[in-house]
């Protein structure tokens, strides 16, 4: 394993040699390899939902390589090295598993829980003395869902939160009226921001129901996207478009999928 390893940092030390290696590879920076990154870690994701394994493999190498990439270039700089990146986070991991590499006992996954918060906040201290906030170190490029849901845990943990879940149901249905009453009263900008409080209070229902928001989104989105295709291709059988098709003859189509895709 340790003899890979090398290997992989030694190719990418060629590949940035500033007058034997690859052009692309010398002119990249912190910057512009932000979307390798996103993109790789979504294939991993994607290659893990499909359950395929030889893919998660090869994509778990892609992500190994933007990990690769940035420390080469840390190193470059005089910044750190891969092996203290890797170091870094082997001091990480024991720190924040006291119960497994120390004496500590916690009776429950809640206990468990607090302690991995509590730890994370005195690492943020420990980075930034001046920050008061108990919000601060959430990444703001983070998708919309996860940041709110990491927003609200935190402050969740400090005891703002509903202690159970029907008050929750009344904010999402008070919050839907007052989105109603925004597209009444025609002003977009209100509207918009209405929704966006709609949203918020979603995910907060969502994490009281112990489902992950961005997960369950992207469900849904899949579970939309196959109903629709089943849709295209019953139109398309009857030799026709979409857009001459009636909405109620799309809804009893999509009814029909939901039908069929179900028993499948």
């Amino acid at each position: 394993m340790l003899k890979n390893t090398q290997n992989l940092l030694e190719i990418m030390t060629q590949l940035r040699h500033k007058e034997t290696g690859c052009p692309w590879d010398v002119k990249q920076d912190f910057a512009s390899l932000i979307p390798y990154v996103i993109e790789e870690a979504y294939e991993v994701v994607d290659a893990i939902e499909r359950e395929d394994l030889d893919d998660l493999r090869a994509e778990l190498g892609d992500l190994l390589l933007q990990v690769v990439f940035h420390s080469q270039i840390a190193s470059e700089r005089g910044l750190f090295t891969f092996d203290q990146v890797a170091q870094s986070i082997a001091d990480k991991l024991i720190r924040r598993h006291p119960h497994v590499f120390g004496d500590a006992v916690f009776e429950n996954d809640a206990q468990r829980h607090a302690a991995w918060e509590q730890a994370k906040a005195d690492e943020r201290k420990e980075k930034d003395p001046a920050s008061q906030s108990v919000l601060s170190g959430v990444a703001r490029s983070l998708p919309a869902l996860l940041e709110c849901e990491k927003i609200q845990d935190r402050a969740a943990q400090h005891g703002f939160d509903w202690k159970t879940v029907p008050p929750v149901f009344d904010k999402v249905l008070e919050e839907l009226d007052e989105v109603k009453e925004a597209w009444e009263s025609g002003d977009q900008a209100h509207i918009q921001e209405e929704i966006g409080d709609l949203l918020l209070v979603v995910v907060n229902l969502a994490r009281h129901l112990n489902v992950n928001p961005e997960i369950a989104l992207k469900q849904s989105t899949q579970k939309f996207s196959k109903r629709f295709h089943y849709i295209e291709k019953s139109v398309a059988s009857s030799g026709r478009e979409l857009k001459s098709c009636e909405l109620d003859e799309l809804d009893a189509l999509w009814n029909e999928a939901k039908r069929e895709l179900k028993s499948s």
